[in-house]
């Protein structure tokens, strides 16, 4: 399933993103940002992970670090619960979470409760990250888990 879904998401990045410019922004560079961004916390991901950047997928890659939410393949279905939740619709989500609601049935009240902290953050999932790298990630995580302050990117 790891396999299906690491390939299917350049697929996805091919086809639904065919639009989008990768940011253009190595693992190293991600490191250069001051630490505690958003930029600097993306760069420890990738380190931690040994994971490469995906070109049109880094917005995907700070829902990870933004929301706390892990990286094997039980973790990258709730994420689509989560940002279902959030407000998030696509193909692509959905055929993930049929797919894995079908292929991993114990792991249903992780999804369950996933979808509902979507439900309970602020709107994020729209978010173009590059454009606020510099920002400290505790201060958005902040912002999106409160329900009495709005998230203000012009700062």
């Amino acid at each position: 399933m790891l396999h299906l879904y690491n390939w299917s998401s350049k697929v996805y990045a091919d086809i639904f993103k065919w639009n989008k410019k990768a940011w253009g922004i190595s693992k190293e560079e991600f490191l250069a940002y001051p630490s505690g961004s958003i930029g600097h916390s993306l760069g420890l991901f990738y380190a931690a992970k040994g994971f490469d950047v995906m070109p049109k997928l880094e917005n995907h890659d700070v829902f990870h670090i933004l929301t706390e939410t892990g990286t094997e393949i039980q973790d990258e279905i709730a994420m689509q619960y989560l940002l279902l939740g959030n407000g998030k619709f696509s193909l692509y989500l959905i055929g993930m979470i049929v797919i894995g609601g079908i292929l991993f049935p114990e792991h249903v009240s992780y999804y369950r409760k996933t979808f509902h902290k979507g439900q309970s953050l602020q709107r994020f999932h729209h978010i173009e990250f590059k454009e606020i790298l510099h920002y400290q990630l505790t201060e958005l995580q902040i912002a999106l888990y409160s329900k009495n302050t709005q998230v203000d990117l012009n700062n």
